[in-house]
């Protein structure tokens, strides 16, 4: 058997090198806890190299370290016992650890009238830092719905009190006419145009919190904007929908403020980012706004 000690080359110095802000490890498959359930995450974890001396930090550490993740549940203060150990892994060499995990949070979601219900998946990420004592939580979600625009709207109810005129204008209107009238294509002859677009949000934490409020954060975006995109549904909830889109007509402007309002009541928010894009089904171009507090 080689008695021989394996060779370190991490661990030789150099005479000239030069201190660096991040080095790690990027797109680690790794299974963690979040509400009672595995998922699939991905996770960038790496610590600054301030030891110019140094030629490169022991990245093994890192990844070891990531397992204590798959049996505890997703907090900020597990997130921060994690980045502790990252700098006590790297003692003089490092001052400043950082993770940043992504996944897919699958949520069940009821139609609007009827029973059924089905899954949507809302794109996630958490970041964290922890530097001389000092951490931070960083949450980012996307999150999709429906806009239907004002301008459109009010043009498509011009076009079809033009059309009431015309086929109105020589008759006395009788009430079951003008019904059979509403409820035909020859008389709403236009539409207001709507598309799907998608709000973009990072919030940063409070330290103290013993949980990430993904749900409660996606559920307050929702809420706020009033037109969910849906899963599995019938045309009773079609139906519901486009009364939804109705009563909520927006341009981006409005969707931005609209979520800008909500994200300042929530508590746990010390500051936030916001942007939102409408994919414009009249113009090949999106209409975006965006929007921050306290960042």
């Amino acid at each position: 058997m080689n008695s021989l000690t394996l060779p370190d080359i991490a661990a030789q110095t150099q005479p000239h090198a030069t201190t660096l802000n991040w080095v790690g490890m990027c797109a680690i498959a790794l299974p963690i806890q979040l509400q009672g359930r595995s998922v699939a995450a991905l996770a960038d974890a790496g610590v600054n190299l301030v030891d110019g001396h140094s030629r490169g930090i022991h990245m093994s550490r890192l990844y070891l370290a990531l397992e204590q993740l798959e049996h505890q549940a997703l907090t900020p203060h597990a997130i921060r016992l994690l980045l502790a150990g990252f700098l006590d892994s790297h003692e003089g060499l490092s001052t400043a650890a950082n993770l940043r995990l992504s996944f897919d949070h699958l949520l069940k979601r009821p139609a609007l009238v009827s029973p059924l219900a089905g899954w949507k998946s809302y794109p996630v990420s958490v970041d964290a830092k922890l530097e001389n004592e000092m951490f931070h939580v960083e949450l980012s979600v996307r999150v999709p719905y429906s806009s239907t625009c004002p301008c459109s709207a009010a043009l498509a109810r011009q076009l079809i009190q033009r059309q009431f005129q015309e086929d109105f204008s020589a008759q006395i209107l009788d009430r079951h006419a003008v019904l059979e009238w509403l409820g035909r294509s020859e008389g709403i002859v236009a539409t207001p145009h709507s598309q799907r677009s998608q709000a973009t949000l990072q919030l940063r934490l409070r330290s103290d919190l013993d949980n990430l409020p993904i749900t409660e954060l996606i559920d307050t975006v929702e809420a706020s904007l009033g037109t969910a995109v849906q899963t599995a549904v019938k045309r009773a909830d079609e139906q519901a929908f486009a009364l939804a889109n109705g009563q909520n007509l927006m341009f981006c402007e409005d969707a931005a403020r609209r979520i800008h309002r909500a994200l300042r009541k929530l508590g746990w928010a010390t500051g936030f980012k916001l942007r939102v894009e409408h994919a414009e089904s009249l113009h090949a171009h999106d209409a975006v706004a965006s929007s921050q507090w306290q960042w």
